[in-house]
């Protein structure tokens, strides 16, 4: 039987956004909800791929990652298409992006109260 370890919303986040790094994500963004009222997670991290088969494969990456600190996620949705694919950690939301679908929703703009921090390639 495998041990689940437990690990805080950060670590979490901070896991997800090195997951990301690992297979070349673009403008990655960390999006510290915490204290912000009726938000609906911790974190959001948002990322940009360059393909279809890049999303799905980032995706892969993050939720393989997870799982080896025990994490499993609560849903997962868009991967088929690979435009935006969306992963549910509860306290960490993964958003992976195609480019035009990025510009064209603008999550970054929904939460002007969070802290961002940014990872450029």
């Amino acid at each position: 039987m495998v041990q689940e370890l437990a690990i805080n919303s950060l670590a979490l986040a901070d896991l997800v956004v090195d997951s990301l790094q690992d297979l070349k994500g673009k403008n990655i963004t960390k999006m510290d909800l915490t204290g912000i009222s009726g938000a609906i997670s911790d974190y959001f991290i948002i990322c940009t791929s360059t393909s279809d088969t890049h999303a799905q494969a980032l995706a892969e990456q993050v939720v393989k990652r997870l799982s080896e600190v025990g994490e499993r996620p609560l849903c997962r949705e868009g991967e088929r298409e690979g435009e935006w694919i969306l992963i549910d950690y509860a306290n960490v939301v993964v958003h992976i992006f195609q480019h035009r679908f990025r510009e064209f929703y603008r999550l970054e703009n929904l939460w002007g109260d969070a802290e961002i921090q940014e990872y450029r390639d």
